[in-house]
């Protein structure tokens, strides 16, 4: 034994002496003792290895704490145990567990391991605490299934990935004080179905990056409800979990409507394109549809030249024979001029293609990359976000500066580039990627050591450019992940071959050099690609990025850029001047180098080229789209709907010279005679055109040029082998039918939209179809595939096919016979390929197994993606090659897009499905879908479906998105079988109403953009929807007919939270409810009444609606609406009322009328309500404070209304007719103007017919000379509580008949004396003035007022009228022979005669003064009660001789008899749903 040996044999000797003392054992015994242990512990005895171990066989604990071990050793004897310590020693790796296989707890923390390995045989493991080591990376873990309790905290773990998805018995996982910085990575926990505890800040260690990201817990706590406790805090309650599931499902509709305005635009710009091709090819089209008409022209002569020369044998020299070989020779020269126009056109028309595809990749890739970026915000929580800048932002003006300042046009002169153009600029905002660079920074400026840049460290940042190399990029694009990760490190550049270093440069030019060298190269290799441009590298994206240089050097000739050459500089830098960039100029001629331009430029001198060696110091900032811009290049100005829309490029345009060319060549001789062209087609024309005698003979016949559209002698020509029915009027080909011996058709250049028509043609070999209307590819090749089985040739060019893209790979799965398609030969490969995909457009087992899965639940995932895109993107397949009896049943996602399924079948035994996608096929009709009832989410867009039928038995569909087919309407009554419909989507259809959707009740998203909804009351339908919180209607006529749309749909839908993609704002409701508040429209009629018969109407009543405006147009649809009732209402003018045609009553009580128009006051005076009210039409905004004068008013104003006979403007507050305008009513006969504030009665000019006129409760003084002027007609006169002293100035009204005066401050008889001048009147009241205090004037009134018939409500009795004349005569007579004074005598006070029935007494005798106040105060109520009858009753219309009672009981236990005789009818009665009196005859 050597002596290492024997002093290692003395040291274990020592170190199991401690074991023995540590754990209560005698060393001399522990042979004999030791077999019976199960726990042994040491600590902190700094013991090197591992021994003594083989002593203790039964061991199951084994607990060793603070020792010098660096590897575990001697194990292999302890196979029972199931606990091990080995914590805070000096291990380097795991190791020596091979035998351990019933281990459950294992403890290597606070070690020096860096690897997880061997742990593969610990199948029984529970417990690994791993913590405090170096980790990395998360790896070996596979094995470990009954894993329960994890702890990986203070190692420099990044990311998870799927390292622990076979962990799922994992509760609990402890990852604090790593370096875990995106929220992507802690999804993946969301795989791990029994996890109740996670740690990623423990109060122990320091937190991960990701920890101070926005959102942190709202992303946990709904990627993993199922948790307990988070960071040692308790989020068990249900409350805060619904709280994240809330707050994730608002920011998902919010990004659902943000990338659909992202499709949106680009399905404006593809529009755009569209346009812009059609514009483009108009001229190709009509040159080639000329020249192939010519040339069909000079085919046919040749032809007939050539056939006349076979029959005429052989050939003489004779001048006629000269003859006939010129013109042959002529005809085939014009013949090769017009072919070769015809191949310049058609190569015009590729160019056109050419760029219109270019153009449309080139927004199809902007698209993507908006939709990238924000579904990266979503995934981020928003800790990244990116904002689209303007003009009108700092930030974008500073960038826009910068790019300009760093570009410089003398390094790209040899490519003719005079400027570059930006198209667009989005500024990066990662909160990650932005606080790793300032901890950098930080770090860096806080070191011991001095440095220069510690100082002053803002001179050692600079903004830097970087574009991809395309060349040395393993990724399609590079620049997506930058915007999320920031740039890769040094090493992963050296992996692709580039320097160990991020390259980036402070111009232009220089960071451009490597993209446009490469896109240089494809382009020569790849010839024609883009024909539009000579320039493939026109458009670029470059990062803008923040860096911090450090300590910076130059680089070194023929040092390699490594960190390691460099040990003291955190960046290098090269000039482009300095002798490195020779070399690319040697190897890159085309490339731009100083040497190689003739003049300088200053900018070179500072241009360079910057090397970071740490990724850390740089941070993307900016993500800048830019084109370059020749000289040869004129382009357009930035769309400023969009920022988003950089210009287009153009296919060259078409020179004078060509177009000469084409008229030269049409001009060439011969010029052949026009032929009368055939309209219909018989027998003898066409014996005619084939030049034969006998029909059946006929094997050829061109009927090329004609105006053909039916060919119905064409079945007796049984020989026919050759057609040709160019440049006709056919539509449809139903005439070719049963033409056994037809081997060539040419029906180019007509109109056929389908060859339904085709039957039986079983040896055609050539079909041309080129230049018609044909869509449906599919039908039209079925048609062929069974009527014409040998056809070998067929020209499908030129059609406006249903998705052009596949009618190729369509045609050849299909037609298996043919060799040529459209003009090219087909290749045997390709016919393959076609077969392969034509047979997987057939649901079977293979494609059921392909695209299916079988998760019970939707993965919690920030995706916009459907349940079963992402299901079959995230998950794999769980089937193998052999499946058990009853698979199918297990099926829960399907996703079968994009087959060209024309039907869905073999879905009857999928019974268990939730989730089904069928988008971009080929499906017409809803079906097979009987058995799923547990649907929740369906897709089928880009399909033909046209109704939603086979939905019914969906009761548990949720969402269902039909965008892009042919729908028309949506059933009403399959909506109602869907009761939990949530989300709803049939944008890009052609619905034109939204009937039907009022019975989904339960939707919160509505999308139905790009449709042709077009009516105002498509919009009720949708009132129904109490839970529809996000609409979207983009595109619909009705967006851009209907004024003030957004706000009219705020207004009546106020629950909306977003519309047509834009967040609804709090100040749009307020203002949706001042413009459209109480607007009453047809639409509004619609939604009180219920239909929309608005021409069935005659009477409408919206009392107490709110109403405060009227715009009921077009009028015409109101023309049979006779009455209308407002009352109790906001009008302040009648606005829109004035345009109704036969309106004859209308009652706008209890409103705020001013006016009857809406006077314009001064813009400058007026508020921004009322301006807002100006702007919208028929708003009647009133005029406040505004007295014009009486002859600016009145004068020369045109009539309103003409129809109109009775108006009621009671109670509105009017104080001056003159402003009220109602002179302007000329055909008015009852007006009653109760219970406003008007003074003075004028403005009545123009009511020559008015028959009734209520004044009553006013405030009016006195009459004016001017008060009735035109009212010679009038018949009853109001002006009952009012404050009339004097009756003057009522001469006019020669015509009164009822005159009530009520409750005035008349105080003299001479005053109703007064009222001799009116001849006609029969009824007078006067009760309640002081005159009528104590009935004094009944004897006077009646003298005088020898009509009077009713005073005061009580009919004047010839008794009364007799005692009034003796009691005049005895006073003149006293007064003649003196005074008489007679004791006792009481005046004279005339008694009604009693009313009939029991128990009605009459008037009674008036008393002394001293019951004076009584019996006004009960004169008072039997005057308020007759008005109130009055008012009710509004006078009931009086015809013939007889006489009409009006009776009313008072308070008093009286009653009141008012008789009227024989008078003209009235017309004044309320709109109330009784029987209307017919109107009275014109005056």
């Amino acid at each position: 034994m050597t002596q290492n040996e024997k002093q290692k044999l003395t040291g274990d000797e020592e170190i199991i002496k401690e074991l023995c003392v540590s754990n209560g054992l005698c060393y001399e015994k522990v042979c004999q003792e030791g077999s019976g242990e199960m726990v042994l512990e040491m600590f902190f005895s700094g013991f090197p290895r591992m021994v003594g171990l083989s002593l203790f066989p039964r061991l199951s604990s084994l607990t060793i704490v603070g020792q010098s071990i660096s590897s575990v050793q001697g194990l292999e004897h302890c196979p029972l145990l199931k606990e091990l310590w080995v914590v805070e020693c000096k291990l380097n790796e795991i190791s020596g567990l091979h035998n351990c296989v019933h281990l459950q707890k294992l403890f290597l923390y606070d070690n020096n391991i860096q690897k997880i390995t061997n742990v593969e045989m610990l199948v029984n493991l529970h417990i690994l605490w791993l913590n405090k080591n170096q980790i990395s990376v998360i790896q070996g873990l596979n094995s470990l299934v009954n894993l329960k309790e994890l702890n990986l905290a203070d190692n420099a773990i990044e990311t998870l990935g799927h390292c622990l998805d076979s962990n799922f018995a994992l509760q609990n996982l402890n990852l604090s004080g790593n370096k875990i910085s995106s929220f992507k990575e802690l999804t993946h926990l969301a795989r791990l179905p029994r996890l109740r505890h996670l740690s990623l800040k423990d109060p122990q260690s320091v937190p991960n990056p990701l920890c101070s990201l926005y959102n942190y817990y709202i992303h946990v706590l709904y990627h993993m409800p199922h948790l307990q406790r988070l960071d040692t805090y308790d989020i068990s309650s249900k409350h805060l979990k619904d709280t994240a599931e809330s707050t994730v499902l608002k920011k998902m509709m919010y990004y659902t409507m943000r990338v659909r305005c992202a499709q949106r635009q680009f399905d404006e710009l593809k529009a755009k394109l569209r346009q812009q091709r059609k514009n483009q090819i108009q001229l190709p089209e009509e040159k080639i549809h000329v020249l192939t008409h010519m040339l069909r022209n000079m085919e046919c002569e040749l032809s007939h030249v050539q056939s006349v020369g076979k029959k005429s044998g052989e050939p003489e020299l004779t001048s006629d024979f000269c003859k006939e070989h010129s013109h042959e020779l002529k005809l085939q020269h014009k013949l090769e001029a017009l072919k070769g126009r015809l191949k310049f056109w058609e190569r015009r028309l590729q160019e056109v293609e050419a760029c219109h595809q270019h153009n449309l990749a080139l927004a199809s890739d902007r698209r993507d990359m908006m939709v990238h970026c924000l579904l990266l915000e979503l995934e981020t929580v928003g800790n990244i976000r990116f904002e689209e800048g303007n003009t009108g932002e700092p930030w974008f003006t500073s960038c826009f500066d910068l790019l300009l300042s760093r570009f410089c046009a003398w390094d790209y002169k040899p490519h003719h580039i005079t400027g570059i153009k930006i198209n667009r600029i989005i500024r990066i905002h990662n909160r990650a990627l932005r606080q790793r660079f300032q901890d950098k920074v930080h770090s860096l400026l806080c070191r011991q050591e001095p440095s220069p840049f510690s100082q002053n460290y803002k001179r050692c940042m600079e903004y830097l450019f970087y574009l991809p190399d395309p060349e040395h990029s393993c990724e399609s694009d590079e620049i997506l992940p930058i915007l999320e990760n920031g740039f890769k490190t040094a090493d992963a550049y050296k992996a692709l071959g580039r320097e160990s270093a991020i390259p980036l440069s402070n111009s232009v030019s220089v960071s451009d050099r490597l993209r446009m060298t490469f896109m240089q190269k494809k382009s020569c290799s790849t010839s024609g690609s883009s024909p539009g441009d000579i320039l493939p590298f026109r458009h670029g994206q470059l990062v803008i990025s923040k860096v911090f240089l450090g300590r910076s050097a130059a680089v070194k000739e023929g040092l390699p850029i490594d960190c390691d050459h460099y040990p003291k500089a955190n960046s290098v830098y090269l000039s482009t001047c300095s002798k490195e960039q020779k070399h690319t100029a040697q190897t890159a001629p085309d490339m731009l180098c100083p040497s190689s331009l003739p003049d300088s430029c200053d900018c070179r001198q500072q241009q360079k080229l910057w090397y970071i060696f740490d990724n850390e110091m740089v941070l993307p900032e900016y993500l800048v789209d830019f084109e370059y811009v020749t000289q040869d290049t004129s382009q357009p100005s930035p769309d400023s709907s969009s920022s988003s829309h950089s210009s287009l490029a153009d296919a060259p345009s078409v020179s004078r010279a060509e177009l000469d060319l084409d008229e030269k060549a049409l001009n060439m001789e011969p010029i052949l005679k026009p032929l009368p062209k055939l309209l219909s087609l018989d027998e003898k024309s066409i014996l005619t055109v084939a030049r034969a005698n006998v029909l059946s003979q006929i094997t050829v016949l061109n009927l090329h040029g004609n105006s053909l559209n039916k060919l119905p002698e064409i079945s007796r020509l049984t020989a026919l082998k050759q057609l040709t029915l160019s440049f006709n009027e056919f539509t449809h080909l139903d005439d070719i039918s049963h033409m056994p011996n037809l081997e060539y058709l040419d029906v180019s250049f007509n109109h056929i939209s389908s060859l339904e028509g085709l039957r039986g043609l079983g040896q055609l070999i050539e079909l041309d179809v080129r230049w018609n209307q044909l869509t449906r590819i599919r039908d039209d090749i079925n048609v062929l595939r069974k009527h014409a089985p040998a056809l070998l040739r067929l020209d499908t060019r030129h059609n406006p096919w249903h998705r052009n893209e596949c009618v190729r790979m369509v045609v050849l799965g299909r037609l298996k016979t043919l060799t040529y398609l459209d003009d090219a030969f087909v290749m045997e490969e390709e016919a393959a390929a076609a077969v392969q995909v034509a047979a997987r457009s057939r649901i079977n087992q293979a494609s059921l197994m392909a695209h299916s899965r079988t998760d019970s639940e939707r993965p919690r995932s920030l995706s916009l993606l459907s349940s079963a895109h992402l299901l079959t993107q995230i998950s794999p397949s769980p089937w193998r090659h052999s499946q058990e009896s009853g698979w199918t049943t297990k099926i829960t996602a399907l996703n079968l897009d994009g087959l060209r399924l024309t039907r869905l079948s073999n879905l009857d035994r999928l019974v268990s499905l939730r989730w089904a996608s069928f988008d971009n096929n080929e499906l017409t009709r809803i079906e097979g879908l009987e058995h799923c009832t547990l649907l929740e989410e369906l897709s089928l867009n880009n399909n033909s479906i046209s109704k939603l039928e086979g939905l019914c038995a969906m009761h548990r569909l949720t969402r269902l998105s039909i965008n892009s087919n042919h729908l028309q309407c949506l059933d009403g009554d399959v909506l109602d079988q869907l009761p939990n419909l949530h989300f709803l989507s049939v944008e890009s259809n052609i619905i034109s109403s939204l009937h039907g959707l009022q019975r989904s009740r339960s939707l919160f998203e509505l999308y139905v953009g790009n449709n042709d909804i077009s009516t105002t009351r498509d919009i009720y339908h949708l009132k129904a929807l109490s839970s529809l919180i996000i609409l979207d209607l983009y595109g619909n006529p009705l967006v851009n007919k209907l004024e003030n749309y957004r706000i009219y749909m705020v207004f009546h839908l106020p629950l909306l939270k977003a519309l047509d993609g834009v967040a609804v704002e709090t100040c749009e409701s307020e203002t949706a409810k001042d413009v459209f508040g109480g607007r009453l429209n047809a639409d509004m009629v619609a939604e009180k009444l219920g239909h929309t018969n608005y021409r069935d109407l005659s009477e409408l009543n919206l009392q107490s609606s709110s109403v405060r405006m009227v715009d009921l147009a077009p009028a015409d649809l109101f023309s049979n609406l006779h009455s209308i009732n407002l009352d109790h209402n906001n009008l302040t003018s009648f606005s829109g009322l004035i345009f109704l045609p036969n309106v004859k009553v209308l009652s706008l009580n209890y409103n705020h009328i001013e006016s009857i128009l809406p006077r314009q006051k001064a813009q400058s005076h007026m508020n921004n309500k009322q301006i807002l009210y100006h702007k919208v039409s028929s708003s009647g905004y009133g005029q406040q404070n505004s007295r014009p004068s009486r002859e600016g008013l009145t004068d020369n104003l045109e009539p309103l209304m003409s129809s109109l006979e009775v108006l009621h403007l009671g109670y509105n507050g009017i104080s001056n007719l003159i402003n009220l305008q109602i002179s302007r009513l000329t055909n008015l006969r009852a007006l009653f103007l109760q219970g406003n504030d008007i003074s003075q009665v004028d403005g009545l000019d123009g009511l020559q017919r008015l028959r009734e006129l209520v004044l009553d409760r006013n405030r009016i003084k006195s009459l004016s000379e001017n008060s009735f002027c035109g009212q010679g007609v009038l018949l009853d006169l109001h002006l009952a509580e009012n404050r009339i002293r004097e009756l003057n100035h009522l001469q006019p009204l020669t015509e009164l008949r009822r005159l009530f005066l009520d409750m005035n401050k008349i105080l003299d008889i001479s005053e109703l004396e007064k009222l001799e001048v009116v001849p006609s009147l029969t009824e007078l009241s006067v009760v309640g003035n002081p005159v009528a205090r104590r009935s004094m004037h009944r004897p006077a009134v009646v003298l005088h007022l020898s009509t009077l018939q009713v005073l005061d409500g009580m009919t004047v009795t010839l008794e009364e009228r007799t005692k009034a004349e003796l009691l005049n005569n005895e006073a003149q007579g006293s007064s003649s022979g003196g005074e008489v004074t007679l004791p006792g005598l009481v005046p004279l006070v005339t008694r009604p005669a009693p009313l009939r029935g029991a128990g009605i007494h009459s008037l009674p005798d008036q008393q002394d003064d001293t019951h004076d106040t009584s019996r006004y105060k009960k004169q008072k109520a039997v005057i308020s009660l007759l008005r109130g009858v009055q008012s009710d009753f509004n006078f009931r219309q009086i015809r013939g001789s007889s006489s009409h009672y009006m009776t009313a009981l008072q308070q008093t236990g009286y009653r009141v008899l008012s008789t009227f005789p024989n008078a003209e009818s009235e017309t004044r009665y309320q709109c109330h749903n009784v029987p209307r009196p017919p109107p009275p005859p014109p005056l």
